[in-house]
Formats: structure tokens, C-alpha cells, sequence
């Protein structure tokens, strides 16, 4: 374990003792710097220093009046998900606008309760078969879908057999038969990146872990209870999401293939606009797995809708590679192949559905609505989407050949350089500074190229890369190395259940969401000024469009992401912060005051690194949130 930090005369912290490795170089900086204090004996100077830090830190510490978030979601509460005041006043919910986000013009500060009975999670790989019933306290869905092979009820577990409605023999002879329909999908080496839509309890990405395959699974918070939270607690990636009005937060032509088992999501219907969304995510060759009822069953519906997505499908230039049907589980899957040129769609002799304006930009993806178009396939082969990467493992350190010389990267230098100086960096130091918490599966990093520490294979974890949508634009890049992530704005609730999380890594995100802080004061300027206007509503869109480009949105504080930071990080998770020293120093105090553990701080620079361990403490006090209540 990371000892408590001490502080030297010139203000750095260093770490006192410590057997732990340290990114960038910060271990052989920390090991000079404390090289001095070899003496057993402590000075009346530094004791008394120590003694007023500590007295004033206790002091700053009554500044955060933590509460207890009262909400009908209870320990289950997604702020953006449980807005049940905007969900009440919806027009229409017939596209499942309901169940899409509507986060709160002021996110919340309280803190969420945690389960009564909660457990410290099983461990990685048990985990993928039973967890702690009162961790995630629903039975609703084993009552439903027990049949099915979903989840049971066993003593003080939920178990999961492996099985799902499609697969009910079993998760991996159902991927199995999958690679043998179509052995070009080649798992694990020509396809690495999928996308489970409508995953359940998520079995089918779980059991893809063997198969070197990483799954991204969402299911929306819907009837079937706590279908992803079953999946997080399990081990498995996955988010609570929808597809209704707005296009999901992924890049386009990021993911190998799609898969959909009984998923139910009208395909067909209003131009085909939800497949034709899969078709922007769908990388130019990649496939689409669908699993369902109308592939195989005759009913007089099943037969309508096979028809119907035949008719789509070859409108949409996309080929029906294999018709199969698994004699164990008794289903049939139908396999579709996205085109990897454009003639097909110049040849037709209908546009419908119509191709995209060239203005349209597939990657812009964050809060658009969904659109009745297919973009075109990249022909030219310097442009992403025009090759497929390398096979898996190899896609993992080679640059992406789209990234040019001529383009600047993120930290300045011609892209394919930034790229591998970044490599290097975490290569360096990273692995080594993660590798003894072999307890971590579940792992949410924040921007650049995805060689943060905790992206490693070695380490048999899975991380949730997230890219600001005011950050350089680097998720494409991740999806071609083999890995995956999701656009987000950390002014808002992310779209997990709390306790998803064992580790949040955080590389300058506080000081980001720290200036956005200065926006909200801007508001009240703007309020002041419109009540001399004649026509304040004019000028308010004028002036608050330009400084959003600035200052972007009002509604982020600091304390309010924190307080999201506890809800989707598990008890004695781990949160490690690089960041600007009076950034360090306020996390410092949010952490302290909610009883978390410091386990380390550091600084060099005006720089420093904290890490901290979430308690289970939750204060006595709570406060009622009114548009979260029923």
C-alpha cells in the first residue's frame, strides 16, 4: 500500500517509504527528494508545521456539508436517467424519449446511499458467474427471465448461468457457432471492437473476453431491472443507454461489428433510421449480427419484418453474407456485411434511404439527432475507414496510418510522433504503477490516446476511455488500437449505475471542469445586463452562443463532479488524479472530508499526482431532491 504523504520545506508532498512505482519518471524524482530524511527522530519545527496543515485542513473540510441524496431511485439513482420531472412533462414517449438522458440544469452535490448489506464486489473472473444479492438487491428480472438462463436467485447470490433468451445452452458455443457461419469474422483477430445492442444482462460481452473480443453492451434503464448494473457488477462492460432520437456517443465507423440478439429494436420502421445509425457507428466491412425471431420463426409478424429489413438492407448496400440456424439452441442468425465502396450506392436505382450531405460529419455525435442517411464510404486511402487496422494484437501499437505528419497532435508535435512519444510515456511507467492492484476490473480514463496506465492487456482490465466533447477529438484513434471509449461531458451524470467503478483515472480533467466554474458567474452578468435590454431574449442568444465557444456551459462545479466521481466509484475504489497543485490541494480536502483515504499525494512543478481510496462512510444528513421523486 501507498503510505500517507508528508510534506517538504519547499511545500512538495512526498511520499514517505514507498515500494510503489510512479508514472513518468515520478518515482526516481520522489526517491531524490526524499533521499534527506533519513532521521528517526521528527523537528518541533515540522510537527507544529504538520499539526497547523492538519488544523487548517480540518478547518477547510467544514466547508463540504455532505448529504444523502433522497431519490425514489434510492442507491440505484443516474441523475440524467432519473429526471422524472422533464420525463413526466415529455410530448411523446413513442420513441423512447423517456428513457434518453435529461440531466438537470444543476447537477446534484448530495452523495448516494449505498445498498443495505452492500459487499465489497467478487473478484474477476468469479464474478462473471454470481454476485452479491444485496450489491444489486432485484429479483424482478430472475422472475422474468429466469427460464432463459439471464440470472437466478441462489442463497445470497445471483448467479448467472451463461446463457441468454438466444444462447440459453450457453455464451460461448453461441459465439462459437457465430465464427463458424461466418469465419471471417475471425474473433479476436479481425474482430476485436463490437457493439452489443439491447445486451441484457450482458453474457454475450462477458463471455467474448475469451475470445480476445472487446464488447461495448447497452441496454436502456427499462422494465428489465437493473439489467446493466447486473452487468457492471459482474465485471462487464457496459452503459445504460437508448437508441430513440439522438445518435449514440460514439464515433463513426469505429466498431468491427454489431451484434443483436432478440434485441426487439424496430429496425425497419421510419426509413430504417435506427440501423441506418448502426451503419455511421459500423466500420466499412465490418458486420452486423442479428439474432432474432424473424430470421428463423414463420408467424405472420416475423415473416412481415424479415421481409421488411431484406428490402432495408439491400437499399442500404449491405450483403447477406450467411443465414444459419443453431440446432443446439434452436435459433438462426442472420450475418451482414457493410460495403467497402461506394458503388453500390451510386448504381442504385432509388435513393432510399438517401446518402448523407457532404457536410453531415459522421464523428459528431454528441446530443444530434438521429438522421435518415448513409455517409459514404472513404475511398481515399489516407483517410480513416478506408483500411481495416491491423490484426489484433498488432492494431495495439501501430500508429493509425491516417495520422499524418502534417497534422499537429495533442501535444504539440507532428501526430505520428505524438502518438508514439505518448506510448512510450505510459509504457515507461504506467503498467508498473497499476500492476499490484490485480483486485481492478473496471477502469474509466480520461482523453488522449488511450496508452494511459490502465489500458494495458497484461492486466486483464477493461477501461472505459472517455474523451471530453471539449477535449481534441482522440476516441477514433482508440477504436483503431483495438480499445474503446465514449464521448462525455463531465458538467452532466455519466450514464452508469453507481458503484460501476473500481478505478477512475483523471489526467487533468478537474482543472478543465475548474474553469468552467467562472461561466456560471458569467450568468448572472447576463441577467443583470437583460433586464436593461428591451429585448433581453435577443440579446441572450447572441451573447450566451459566443461565450459558450469560451467558456462553454454554466451548469459545472467542481463539488458536483466529485460527488459524481463517489457515485460511480465502488467502495474502496481508487482514484488517481494528475493535475495543478491547488487542484490537488481542493481534491485533497473533498476526499478527506468524505472519510476517504489518502494514499498518496505528490508535486514537482506546480504538477501533482493524488491518489485516494473511497470509504463506505455516507453522512447522516440527506436532502430531497424534487424532480427525482415519483
Amino acid at each position: 500500500m501507498i503510505r500517507s504523504p508528508t510534506k517538504s520545506s519547499d511545500g512538495q508532498a512526498n511520499n514517505q517509504s514507498s515500494g510503489e512505482l510512479l508514472p513518468s519518471g515520478a518515482q526516481s524524482e520522489l526517491s531524490n527528494e526524499t533521499s534527506t530524511q533519513s532521521s528517526s527522530w521528527s523537528t518541533q519545527a515540522a510537527e507544529s508545521k504538520n499539526e497547523k496543515e492538519t488544523q487548517q485542513s480540518s478547518n477547510q473540510q467544514k466547508g463540504y456539508n455532505w448529504k444523502l441524496c433522497n431519490v425514489t431511485a434510492g442507491p440505484d439513482y443516474i441523475p440524467c436517467l432519473d429526471n422524472l420531472q422533464a420525463i413526466r412533462s415529455l410530448r411523446s414517449t413513442k420513441h423512447y424519449e423517456h428513457r434518453e438522458r435529461h440531466c438537470p440544469e444543476e447537477p446534484p452535490t448530495c452523495l448516494v446511499q449505498l445498498p443495505e448489506g452492500y459487499k465489497r464486489p467478487i473478484e474477476w473472473p468469479t464474478s462473471r458467474e454470481k454476485i452479491w444479492y444485496h450489491n444489486v438487491p432485484h429479483t424482478q428480472l430472475a422472475q422474468y427471465k429466469g427460464h432463459q438462463n439471464w440470472v437466478k436467485v441462489t442463497g445470497e447470490f445471483l448467479t448467472f448461468p451463461g446463457g441468454g433468451t438466444q444462447f440459453q445452452h450457453g455464451a460461448l458455443h453461441y459465439i462459437d457457432f457465430l465464427n463458424e457461419s461466418v469465419p471471417d469474422i475471425a474473433w479476436g483477430k479481425q474482430t476485436r471492437v463490437i457493439l452489443d445492442v439491447g445486451c441484457g444482462v450482458a453474457s454475450f460481452g462477458g463471455y467474448l473476453f475469451d475470445r480476445d473480443v472487446l464488447a461495448m453492451s447497452f441496454a436502456p434503464k427499462d422494465e428489465h431491472e437493473a439489467q446493466i448494473q447486473f452487468a457492471l457488477e459482474r465485471g462487464i462492460p457496459a452503459i445504460s443507454a437508448v437508441m430513440g432520437t439522438k445518435r449514440l456517443p460514439f464515433p463513426g465507423r469505429v466498431f468491427d461489428a454489431v451484434h443483436c440478439a432478440r434485441c426487439r429494436v424496430p429496425w425497419h420502421i421510419e426509413g430504417g433510421k435506427l440501423l441506418l445509425e448502426l451503419n455511421r457507428v459500423l466500420r466499412p466491412g465490418g458486420f452486423f449480427v442479428w439474432s432474432a425471431t424473424p430470421v428463423y420463426q414463420k408467424l405472420d409478424e416475423d415473416v412481415e419484418i424479415w421481409q421488411a429489413m431484406n428490402e432495408l438492407t439491400k437499399a442500404m448496400c449491405w450483403e447477406l453474407v450467411s443465414v444459419n440456424k443453431d440446432a443446439l439452441n434452436g435459433v438462426g442468425v442472420a450475418t451482414y456485411r457493410k460495403p467497402t465502396s461506394n458503388d453500390c450506392y451510386e448504381k442504385r436505382s432509388k435513393q432510399e434511404p438517401p446518402l448523407c450531405k457532404a457536410s453531415d460529419d459522421p464523428n459528431a455525435a454528441w446530443n444530434l439527432p438521429l438522421q435518415a442517411c448513409m455517409h459514404k464510404v472513404p475511398v481515399d486511402s489516407l483517410e480513416r475507414g478506408s483500411q481495416w487496422p491491423e490484426q489484433w494484437p498488432a492494431r495495439l501499437d501501430k500508429t493509425p496510418y491516417w495520422m499524418l505528419s502534417s497534422q499537429v497532435g495533442v501535444y504539440g508535435k507532428p501526430a505520428p510522433e505524438d502518438f508514439t512519444a505518448d506510448y512510450e510515456h505510459w509504457k515507461a511507467g504506467g503498467l508498473q504503477f497499476i500492476s499490484k492492484w490485480n483486485w481492478i476490473k473496471l477502469v474509466i480514463c480520461e482523453k488522449r490516446h488511450g496508452h494511459e496506465i490502465c489500458l494495458w492487456r497484461e492486466l486483464n482490465v477493461w477501461v472505459m476511455n472517455v474523451v471530453t466533447v471539449d477535449s481534441p477529438d482522440t476516441l477514433p484513434i482508440i477504436y483503431e488500437r483495438g480499445l474503446f471509449g465514449i464521448y462525455h461531458d463531465w458538467c452532466e451524470s455519466f450514464n452508469t449505475y453507481p458503484r460501476s467503478y473500481d478505478l477512475l483515472h483523471a489526467d487533468h480533467l478537474f482543472s478543465k471542469v475548474k474553469k468552467e466554474v467562472w461561466s456560471h458567474n458569467l450568468n448572472a452578468l447576463f441577467v443583470l445586463l437583460e433586464v436593461q435590454l428591451d429585448k433581453p431574449h435577443c440579446f441572450s442568444i447572441i451573447m450566451r452562443s459566443n461565450f459558450a465557444m469560451f467558456c462553454g456551459s454554466y451548469r459545472c462545479n467542481l463539488v458536483a463532479v466529485f460527488a459524481e466521481v463517489d457515485r460511480i466509484l465502488r467502495p474502496e475504489g481508487k482514484l488517481i488524479v494528475r493535475d495543478k497543485i491547488e487542484i490537488i490541494n481542493e481534491l485533497e480536502n473533498m476526499a478527506r472530508s468524505m472519510h476517504w483515504e489518502v494514499s498518496m499525494t505528490y508535486s514537482k512543478d506546480k504538477e501533482g499526482l493524488l491518489c485516494v481510496q473511497k470509504s463506505t462512510w455516507r453522512p447522516k444528513e440527506s436532502e430531497t431532491i424534487t424532480y427525482a421523486i415519483a
